[in-house]
């Protein structure tokens, strides 16, 4: 992992895209780096500020990314608290209720049907075969985070902590768990979104394909008409 310094997070920035990679590659130094949260902020808002406006699909992204930091903790409150102001401004996002979330969700589920460009055949395939390489099934992974040492999962264990050394020893593992999970984690955020990304096209493969269906065999009823 390299060394944190502002110069460095200003070019992670600037070279952040879409993909998955980029994404996840981002966050974990960030994870890794988190005791550096007041240089993090100050760079962070001084990026977003650089243009006159941040588009709103990039906002609802990143404050998902900063949702799941709250939730697990990963910074402080007070420091999440000036990365959303640095991302939102003075328009804080209200929690939602349980309704709205059931709503956003059900207007989701009727949106993958909407008519749209039908994807490529080589398209789909590629997507399949990308999910052949999902984390949900990573054996590796899987038996890497079942193989966890109980020191990380006990807290009851802390009591064992008898000098400097093998708290420094307990805090390496913790930190190395934490990224183990956070890079998990981060995969089955991916794939439940390329999931539900694969949904769309195969909805619009296969209304393409019927419409061309129907089509040729409206083509074909007419010529029958012709030869009777």
């Amino acid at each position: 992992m390299s060394a944190f310094s502002e110069a460095a997070l200003e070019k992670k920035l600037s070279e952040l895209s879409n993909s998955q990679q980029s994404v996840q590659t981002l966050s974990l130094w960030l994870i890794h780096h988190r005791k550096h949260s007041r240089p993090i902020v100050t760079v962070w808002e001084r990026e977003l500020r650089k243009g006159d406006e941040t588009d709103e699909s990039c906002k609802k992204h990143l404050g998902r990314v900063l949702s799941i930091w709250e939730e697990r903790s990963v910074y402080e409150n007070d420091v999440l608290e000036q990365l959303k102001q640095a991302l939102y401004g003075d328009k804080k996002p209200r929690k939602r209720t349980y309704e709205q979330i059931k709503v956003d969700e059900n207007e989701n589920c009727s949106s993958l049907g909407s008519p749209s460009e039908p994807p490529q055949t080589l398209d789909l395939v590629r997507a399949l075969q990308d999910l052949e390489n999902a984390a949900s099934g990573d054996a590796a992974v899987h038996q890497r985070i079942a193989s966890l040492p109980v020191e990380v999962q006990e807290v009851s264990l802390l009591d064992k902590i008898t000098d400097k050394e093998s708290g420094e020893r307990l805090s390496k593992m913790v930190e190395d768990a934490c990224m183990l999970l956070a890079d998990y984690n981060g995969r089955l955020a991916a794939e439940i979104d390329d999931r539900k990304q694969l949904t769309r096209m195969l909805a619009d493969f296969l209304r393409c394909q019927k419409e061309a269906l129907a089509e040729k065999e409206h083509k074909l009823e007419v010529r029958n008409l012709f030869l009777i």
